[in-house]
């Protein structure tokens, strides 16, 4: 007789399967830990170039930065002269997708473009996609019309919200990850300033301590601390700093170096008092993210703790009741 099969493969099969993935699964691991890169020799480059512009006063720095460029611009051009045909681009429109692109940690403005451009194409390609596989293709014939129409909504509405997605969730992640390093950061802004150390120069070193444990923060840093030594008005780099960060906390930072710039205020004393600010409200989130605890930990409990636990005590019970009987 033939024993039991899923999806048509057999125990055996299925035994064979899963040790291959597993193998495979081990395989992978071995690579990515024998393949450690060092997180910041990328961003170091990429500091080191903006550097090479701001001090030439180019925009590239080499020939095959140049080529790649080029080539990037001829698309952007193209996709920018399609738009203004179609009379969809506008400027609030790009500059509000530089911004985006800027906080998400993307450096090149002319992607706005792309993004605007990925806006009006994605629904075009999704939804004939989605018409093609429900009503020709037809993948799910026991659907009704109520269905396939809101299954092909839902496809057009996510290619059109697709980049902002994108978008927004490379802003969160990295907004979060510059939040955790910012009192660490202001306690070693106060320890240069103390120092004697200038402005520009204890960015620098800030960038440096703090660039492998918070390596979106480092990157922000060193990028201000360029553009202080390169740009004409210091404020000009503190408000590019604040553009390209979606946090408030490091826009109150900003405000106060600008205000030290322009009113020769103890830059240390005021940075102390900040870091003190924020070592207390990460303290109250936390405690916050503790005492929601209990209240997400009831549904597991209840459904996965519990029943196994009384199993596990009333089953013997239960089987010696069931043998007296």
């Amino acid at each position: 007789m033939n024993g039991a099969t899923l999806f048509g493969l057999s125990a055996a099969d299925l035994a064979t399967l899963m040790a291959a993935l597993a193998t495979f699964a081990v395989l992978v691991a071995i690579y990515a830990a024998a393949t450690v890169r060092n997180p910041m020799s990328r961003r170091v480059k990429a500091l080191n170039e903006r550097r090479e512009q701001l001090k030439a006063g180019i925009t590239v720095s080499n020939t095959k930065r140049r080529a790649r460029l080029v080539h990037q611009r001829e698309s952007t051009d193209f996709m920018r002269s399609l738009l203004q045909k179609l009379k969809v681009l506008q400027d609030d429109q790009v500059k509000v997708a530089q911004k985006k692109l800027a906080q998400a940690g993307i450096r090149s403005k002319d992607l706005a473009v792309a993004v605007i451009f990925g806006r009006l194409i994605l629904p075009i390609v999704g939804g004939l996609t989605a018409a093609l596989l429900i009503y020709v293709v037809d993948i799910f014939p026991d659907w009704t019309d109520v269905k396939r129409f809101g299954a092909f909504a839902v496809a057009l509405l996510a290619s059109y919200k697709a980049p902002d997605i994108y978008l927004s969730n490379k802003i969160s992640k990295r907004s979060a990850a510059i939040r955790k390093g910012i009192p660490d950061a202001l306690d070693l802004l106060v320890i240069c300033a103390e120092a004697g150390l200038t402005v520009d120069a204890a960015f620098a070193r800030v960038a440096k301590e703090l660039g492998r444990a918070y390596p979106e923060l480092g990157d922000e840093f060193q990028l201000t601390s360029i553009e202080l030594s390169f740009l004409t008005e210091r404020r000009q780099a503190f408000e590019n700093l604040a553009w390209r960060v979606d946090v408030e906390a490091l826009k109150g930072v900003v405000t106060t170096m600008i205000q030290t710039e322009k009113y020769g205020t103890p830059l240390a004393s005021a940075l102390r008092v900040l870091s003190a600010e924020f070592r207390h409200e990460r303290m109250m989130k936390a405690e916050e993210k503790a005492a929601r605890l209990p209240a997400i930990m009831t549904v597991p409990l209840i459904l996965f703790i519990l029943p196994t636990l009384f199993i596990v005590i009333l089953g013997p019970a239960a089987c010696s009741i069931k043998e007296s009987l």
